[in-house]
C-alpha cells in the first residue's frame, strides 16, 4: 500500500488518481493443485483459508468487478486516490479470534 500512497501523492498535481485492488482467495486453474485434491475434495489449505474469511468461501473474479467499475467511474469516486481496496470476504478484516 505504500507504493499505492506514493503514486497517489506525486501524481496528485497532475490530477491522476491511483488506487489498487487487493484480491484475496480466488479459485483459479492456477492454485487448483494447491486447493482441492485430484477428487475434488478441499485439501488442509483450503480448510484453513475458508476458516478465517468470514466469508466462508472463494471469490468469483466477476466480484472485482464492481469494485474495479467503482474507482473507473469518476463521478462515483473522484476524490478516492492512495487507497488499496480489499476485495477478499473479509479475510484482511479477520484475526482468527
Amino acid at each position: 500500500s505504500n507504493f499505492t500512497q506514493w503514486l497517489a501523492v506525486y501524481f496528485a498535481k497532475s490530477n491522476i488518481r491511483v488506487n489498487a485492488i487487493a484480491p484475496g482467495f480466488f479459485s483459479t486453474q492456477q492454485n487448483a493443485a494447491l486447493l482441492f485434491n485430484p477428487d475434488g475434495t478441499p485439501t488442509p489449505r483450503t480448510g484453513k483459508i475458508l476458516n478465517n474469511t468470514p466469508m466462508g468461501r472463494f471469490g468469483e473474479a466477476d466480484e472485482l468487478l464492481g469494485t474495479l467499475f467503482w474507482l473507473l467511474d469518476n463521478d462515483s469516486s473522484g476524490f478516492v486516490t492512495g487507497v488499496v481496496v480489499p476485495v477478499d470476504g473479509g479475510f484482511s478484516a479477520y484475526s482468527g479470534v
